[in-house]
């Protein structure tokens, strides 16, 4: 079935599941929105993400997808079952995959959940990782700065790493072995966590796990790209294209990618 695969995020963040599901599905075609303009989710209210996510799937609907992946942890939380329940197609989230990522390499069942306001308060990755191990000790923190930081790009120089340092202190006297990137924009800041936590913790994101389940959901239902040469990817914005242009190129190392702008006021 040689129709694209969709995928949505609040901004940019989402793009480092788009890079992992490139690498691991070469043959397949991927339209992405990245609302850009509304970013950050996480403060949000839950009615309002609901509302935001909605369209930003309808809209990819319109180009008959067959799958969709909803690469933000915020909107997986509260959108993920609506979305699973209505569309006319199978729709993935990053939060199980990235709790089940979490359960197979933790040692001692300690797992450090960083996130949005909105993805730490909706209990989503606890009830996740509860699924998979009843025993598991979770730490939750919420990480405010952390969206906003990358979306300016401003997020590789001493400034972001003293802004992840300082933020991420109330983890000091907590114990864990195992932390979870529950937002697809903070591995962006991997280094800087990394370096924060030390070298005993496992610092892991959702990418590989929801590329995984994408690769399984096309093989059972059947519907892989029997096309060989794949179409060009196509990137939507509602903020400024050039910066997502930007941004696409040297993430996605695509020297000049299609990006267009895409409004829902």
């Amino acid at each position: 079935m040689n129709a694209p695969i969709g995928v949505i995020d609040s901004g940019v963040g989402g793009l480092t599941v788009v890079k992992e599901l490139m690498r691991r599905l070469p043959n397949e075609q991927f339209l992405y929105i990245g609302d850009t303009a509304r970013c950050p989710y996480g403060p949000r209210s839950a009615t309002e993400v609901r509302k935001f996510t909605w369209q930003l799937a309808d809209a990819l609907k319109s180009h008959s997808i067959k799958m969709l992946v909803v690469a933000c942890n915020t909107a997986t939380a509260v959108a993920l079952e609506s979305l699973q329940k209505k569309c006319p197609f199978p729709v993935v989230g990053v939060i199980f995959p990235g709790a089940r990522a979490a359960i197979k390499v933790t040692k001692r069942s300690e797992v450090c959940i960083l996130g949005t306001v909105g993805t730490v308060h909706s209990g989503a990755y606890e009830q996740a990782l509860k699924s998979l191990s009843s025993s598991c000790k979770i730490v939750p923190l919420a990480c405010p700065p952390f969206v906003p930081l990358v979306e300016s790009g401003e997020y590789e120089g001493d400034f972001a790493f003293e802004l992840v340092r300082k933020t991420l202190e109330p983890l000091n006297k907590e114990s864990f072995d195992t932390l979870i990137l529950g937002c697809t924009h903070y591995p962006l800041l991997q280094n800087h966590i990394e370096q924060t936590v030390g070298p005993n913790v496992i610092v892991l994101s959702s990418a590989e796990e929801t590329a995984d389940d994408v690769d399984r959901i096309l093989t059972y239902y059947q519907i892989q790209r029997k096309k060989v040469n794949v179409e060009e990817h196509y990137f939507y914005t509602t903020g400024s294209v050039a910066m997502f242009k930007t941004t696409v190129s040297k993430w996605l190392e695509i020297p000049n990618p299609k990006v267009q702008q895409i409004s829902f006021e």
